[in-house]
């Protein structure tokens, strides 16, 4: 049994799994930024401080930063290159083959699963708050689950059956909704920035860094997934109308912006109130209100609210198009690989993770699941990296719209700070990824085997 199997670099897509052609570079500028801008500026930022890096959280968000611009760049490359809809798990197929590709892809589906979860579960959170203060109180069972002591987590299950609607109903109705709740996110940013610019105390940066060298590597791991979701715009390769032009300007574009915010954010935010006091739920809001200005945090909270949405549509987009590449190989099952005649978009793919999603917003307690999200996005980026690096050799001639600068320079850069995140997760977190691996392994020879396509064509 050949377990190391490749497809060609092409592949037909038959009418009734295509999709349509209708993203330009603006629009995934702007789906990156919604993806990325979410939970790391209004959540991780304050925590990653206050457990982690101390005032060097900027640091750490230098150094994720450049492990994601290295990922960026080869996913770039690869997306104009080799294309296709399935992102890491499409470049693994091609480069490392077929079994390989499973695994990363089974990852990814779980990564993209936990994330839109767990950011749901947040944004109940900020729902709820923000209902409190207009004096509106939702009944305490139907905003925990069951394990909690309630009944379901009735928000997060409510935005979850919304993003549902709006991906069904096609992919640019979905980018302009993205684009109006940008704006107001990018706002919100701006109106912080300008506020908290004026009331820097530089005594709280006296110890910057408080956890040493180690802290601000962990905190690095930890935020992270700051920039989870810019990978998603690969996915996107199929739906745009320039791919070779419009990707690289939409995944490097995006990523720039939201480092430079990232690390001004955290800067600004570690200096108008001390680190220690960031461990909160919302720490930007709550440093607003500390230096007494209660419009601005309230304002700030509301962005918070609408990052937290952008990300989840982006993300849970990205979720559907991997389960629609793997299932046009035969690997998942082959219903869900048909796209709706009027809509082209999967969606019986997205009534079905839409369905396990809400479920597990719903019912279970993740609110904690960020580093294990980490790990598997870590991998494929890894994989990413090494595919091309490993293409340039069995691929010389292929065509390259976008070929990465300093090649193989950027990749072995990429390798080294992603596998060096990868170490500095707990070790918790890798008995996990290895079990998902594990059930991946078992799948994979009880089913997907059997029902591959180019199995069966061999």
């Amino acid at each position: 049994m050949k377990l190391f199997r490749t497809k060609s670099l092409t592949s037909t897509i038959s009418e009734t799994t295509a999709l349509r052609r209708c993203l330009s570079a603006f629009d995934l500028t702007i789906m990156g930024i919604g993806a990325i801008i979410g939970a790391g500026v209004f959540v991780l930022t304050g925590i990653a401080a206050a457990t982690k890096a101390g005032p060097g959280i900027c640091v750490s968000y230098i150094v994720s930063g450049m492990a994601s611009m290295f990922a960026a760049l080869a996913y770039a490359e690869l997306a104009t290159s080799i294309g296709g809809c399935g992102s890491a798990y499409n470049y693994s197929y091609v480069v490392f083959g077929e079994i390989i590709a499973w695994i990363i892809g089974w990852d990814l589906i779980l990564e993209y699963t936990l994330s839109v979860s767990t950011v749901a579960i947040g944004w109940s959170g900020y729902v709820n708050d923000a209902l409190m203060s207009l004096h509106v109180s939702l009944p305490s069972q139907f905003l925990h689950n069951p394990f909690e002591g309630g009944m379901i987590n009735l928000p997060a299950v409510g935005i979850i059956v919304l993003l549902s609607v709006l991906l069904c109903v096609g992919v640019k109705h979905s980018s302009r909704f993205n684009a109006a709740i940008v704006f107001i996110k990018l706002l919100t940013i701006a109106i912080f920035i300008t506020v908290a610019a004026r009331h820097v105390d530089v005594r709280n940066w006296g110890n910057f860094f408080p956890f040493g060298w180690t802290g601000v590597m962990q905190g690095a791991a930890l935020v992270f997934f700051a920039y989870i979701g810019f990978d998603a715009l690969s996915t996107a390769a199929e739906e745009t109308i320039n791919p070779q032009r419009d990707l690289p300007i939409g995944i490097i574009v995006s990523m720039v912006i939201c480092t430079i915010i990232y690390i001004i954010v955290s800067v600004l935010l570690t200096g108008i109130v001390p680190y220690t006091t960031l461990n909160v739920k919302s720490p930007v809001a709550d440093a607003l209100m500390a230096i007494g200005y209660p419009v601005a945090s309230g304002i700030v909270a509301a962005g918070a609210i609408a990052g937290l949405t952008t990300v989840m549509l982006v993300m849970y987009y990205g979720l559907t198009r991997i389960f629609l590449a793997i299932s046009r190989d035969g690997l998942l099952p082959q219903f869900f690989a048909h796209t709706n005649a009027r809509t082209r978009t999967p969606i019986k793919i997205i009534l079905l993770s839409g369905s396990v999603i809400a479920l597990i917003a719903g019912f279970v307690p993740i609110a904690s699941a960020a580093e294990l999200v980490n790990i598997g996005t870590l991998a494929a980026f890894t994989l990413v990296c090494g595919s091309v690096i490993v293409l340039r050799y069995k691929q010389p001639n292929l065509d390259r719209p976008f070929r990465l600068p300093w090649n193989p320079l950027i990749p072995v850069l990429g390798l080294i700070f992603c596998l060096y995140l990868m170490i500095n997760l707990a070790l918790i977190t890798w008995y996990f990824f290895l079990i998902w691996a594990g059930i991946g392994f078992v799948i994979y020879f009880l089913y997907s085997y059997k029902h591959s396509i180019l199995n069966r064509s061999q």
